[in-house]
């Protein structure tokens, strides 16, 4: 049966549209378990009925035409129990409903199943025959296995028929909706434009050299090719983003390098392998490293490395690049876009991009950020390479993509950008005013920062320090540790850059799921292996180069903060301190004054709420990831799209956690901040700031809608606030809650203009308007 199931699905993924789909599944599933009928009924979204949409077996002519309610039918009775109905005399069951069009009376068992599609009740697979038969439990259990297995065929299938607005009764769909991961806020109307890689690098065969020395010549003339388009692109996008943002694609000239990428591959076509063989396996093993790793924005690497391969082979190959027409308001769309991708696309045009793959993480959402470009990322269920020149809406707040949308949804969504427009017009006027409650309540905001791109942008936002600085990157694009020296020159710009303002440096967090490619690590759970601080104290010697490097770079400026991650217990936070008051007292013996710098620990273990008070005795600060504690706590990972909407960092227990951690810390004595997507929430922002956290840091791009709702919102109404949300015990209700408060303020627009200006029938979509996840 499993050959027989695989072959199915092979054949119905290969199927031109819905119909076809559906008269594939009838015919196999009948002829595999040898029944007399086998039919497919769908739930249409606008009548809430089951209707008979493929059979083979029944009368063909009543396709389109029978249909039942939930509660009529045995088919009713499949999608409202949403479990298996096995009976062997069909005609005895009181829901039994007689179709005369069908030829149905000549059938007396009945076996269906439901096809269930993310909680959604798609419709109902059932089988008959005509003597009295009881299927067994095999043969029930196949059908339950196909119906698992079809439904997400079927809603891919059904989403393509939708966009080329064919319904299930011959009617045009207007609308229909699929849901991925935000990537940049923002909304937009436009004109899709898909774009395919320049090359497929997985077919690329092996085939050995006699002539090496051509061969590398021959990759040579493609690296300098590549080199030159990116120094292009660098300089298209002169006028539309600083340099220090443009700066990005020197990531992609420092991965062409003799000692990154350029100098592997050169070194594989040495051995007799053609260059473009060559390249597959050197990018191919980048590209495995990079997804091993947990850490979202390095696992994100992986596509540029991609990218910059695909690039190479183009050249290689001679191949001609995809001709693209770019309309205004162009909505860039992509199984995996790149920042080239981005950058190509004419200054003016570009008004959202939408990636299948990927997360918010990712370079080009970095970029979407930093340009404002409305962004939706994950959108693993669209039909993408059928969407090239019809319209589309980005919804990059709730991160959901909407094809071929209405009239009125189009009206609306387009009122929502010049509502944008003019909301970012009204925020530049108070960028140097200070975080302040009407009530004279002061709440410090930061920024996190990885990137020197980040630096400018948080400067110009008013951000008053960082709250987070990963110190990986310049480990990530070496082929070995990095020299005390070569750190000390890139902590000491970060910290020149923000002085006099804090700037807090966190240690290595690599290892486990982020292996260096020079100090590789392979776990069975790299989610929960060695990792962060579990590394660094095994292996003092990098321990004490970085944070001697952190201390050297701090000299005359001394607005060093060391943050430690990933501390799960108290032993940690001893040995770590002990390693850097070992490491001050050798910088100060070489003859550098420098003071001893506050030392933090990173809460983003649940054991370390449980701890608080004990680690909050050890150091000098407290800083909350946001983040990993939600992923941790709730056990979600949040750049999985289709689990994603698991993930809320205003789940009851999260905000218990939370509560517990300022609690505990101003308890001892020391201040508290908080990093991650949530405190850049302008609406979460106001119950963090009820809770007591002495900072918040964030995306430099939240920053200003942040200071604006805190300006707006005294002390004392956050308070009455974030007591009745910890009163409820559910989440969906605490974010009802939440922006209903903020509304009779009149601040929801600052919440999530979507939300202000969309307003969908319920918490779903509108009537007809179909959902795909």
């Amino acid at each position: 049966m499993l050959g027989t199931l695989r072959k199915i699905v092979q054949e119905v993924n290969a199927a031109k549209d819905l119909k076809a789909a559906l008269s594939i599944i009838v015919q196999r599933v009948r002829e595999a378990m040898g029944s007399h009928v086998c039919s497919v009924y769908l739930l249409d979204p606008e009548t809430e009925r089951f209707v008979l949409m493929a059979t083979e077996g029944l009368n063909k002519r009543s396709i389109g035409k029978v249909s039942m309610a939930p509660n009529e039918g045995l088919v009713g009775l499949v999608g409202t129990r949403e479990e298996p109905l096995n009976l062997e005399d069909a005609a005895s069951h009181p829901r039994f409903r007689y179709f005369a069009e069908t030829g149905e009376e000549r059938y007396a068992s009945f076996l269906g199943a439901p096809i269930i599609h993310h909680r959604r009740v798609m419709g109902v697979l059932v089988v008959q025959q005509k003597e009295r038969r009881q299927f067994d439990e095999g043969e029930e259990a196949f059908l339950v296995t196909m119906s698992a297995q079809l439904a997400g065929v079927i809603a891919h299938a059904e989403a393509t028929g939708s966009i080329r607005g064919l319904g299930r009764q011959g009617k045009g769909i207007q609308e229909a909706r699929f849901i991925g991961v935000p990537g940049a806020p923002g909304a937009a109307v436009g004109t899709a434009l898909v774009v395919l890689p320049p090359a497929d690098l997985e077919v690329v065969p092996d085939k050995t050299i006699d002539n090496v020395e051509a061969e590398l010549a021959l990759f040579e003339q493609a690296l300098e090719a590549v080199r030159a388009d990116m120094r292009a692109l660098s300089d298209r996008l002169v006028n539309q983003m600083r340099r220090e943002e443009r700066a990005l694609f020197d990531v992609y000239l420092m991965m062409l390098d003799d000692s990154a990428l350029g100098g592997e591959v050169r070194k594989v076509i040495r051995t007799g392998q053609w260059a473009q063989g060559a390249l597959r396996q050197v990018v191919n093993d980048h590209v495995k490293r990079f997804e091993l790793m947990d850490d979202a924005y390095l696992s994100e690497r992986a596509s540029d490395v991609k990218d910059l391969g695909r690039r190479l082979l183009a050249y290689l190959q001679q191949a001609h690049q995809q001709t693209l027409v770019y309309h205004d308001n162009t909505i860039l769309v992509s199984e995996e876009l790149s920042p080239s991708m981005l950058a190509e696309v004419p200054e003016g045009k570009l008004a959202g991009l939408v990636s299948v793959l990927g997360s918010g993480n990712s370079h080009v959402a970095i970029l979407a950020r930093a340009m404002g470009v409305p962004t939706v990322m994950g959108v693993v269920d669209l039909p993408y390479s059928k969407v090239d020149g019809i319209q589309l809406i980005v919804d990059g707040y709730r991160g959901e993509i909407i094809t071929n949308p209405g009239d009125v949804l189009r009206e609306q969504y387009c009122a929502l950008v010049e509502q944008e427009r003019q909301l970012s017009q009204g925020l530049d006027v108070q960028r140097g005013l200070p975080c302040e409650t009407p009530d004279g309540h002061r709440v410090p905001l930061w920024v996190n920062t990885g990137l020197l791109a980040d630096v400018v942008r948080a400067q110009e936002r008013g951000a008053e320090g960082v709250g987070l600085y990963r110190t990986e990157v310049p480990f990530m694009v070496k082929d070995r540790f990095p020299s005390e020296k070569e750190q000390l020159a890139i902590y000491r710009e970060q910290l020149q850059a923000f002085h006099p303002l804090p700037v807090t440096m966190r240690t290595l967090d690599v290892g486990g799921d982020k292996p260096l490619s020079y100090f590789p690590i392979k776990e069975a759970n790299p989610f929960l292996g060695w990792r962060g601080i579990r590394v660094t104290l095994d292996h003092p010697e990098i321990f004490l180069v970085q944070t001697r490097a952190m201390l050297k770079a701090s000299e005359g400026l001394n607005n060093l903060r060391i943050l430690l991650p990933m501390i799960s217990g108290t032993h940690e936070v001893d040995e770590a301190l002990h390693l850097i008051h070992r490491a001050w007292g050798e910088v100060r013996d070489e003859g550098t004054d420098v003071e001893m710098p506050p030392v933090g620990v990173m809460v983003e273990i649940p054991a370390a709420v449980y701890q608080i008070r004990e680690l909050a005795r050890q150091v000098d600060f407290i800083s909350v990831g946001s983040n990993d504690l939600t992923q941790y706590l709730l056990a979600v990972d949040r750049n999985n799209p289709r689990v994603s909407d698991l993930y809320d960092y205003l789940h009851p227990a999260v905000l218990e956690a939370l509560q517990r951690v300022v609690t505990g810390a101003h308890a001892e004595g020391r201040p508290v901040s908080i990093c991650g997507e949530m405190a850049g929430d302008p609406a979460a922002a106001v119950l963090l700031m009820a809770m007591g956290y002495d900072s918040l840091s964030m995306n430099a791009t939240n920053l200003p809608k942040v200071k604006w709702m805190l300006r707006q919102v005294p002390l004392s109404t956050a308070r009455e606030l974030l007591a009745r949300v910890r009163s409820i015990d559910n989440p969906q209700v605490i974010h009802s809650v939440l922006q209903l408060s903020l509304s009779k303020l009149g601040l929801t627009r600052m919440i999530n203009p979507a939300a202000a200006a969309i307003q969908p029938d319920g918490p779903g979509p509108g009537p007809g308007l179909g959902v795909h996840r």
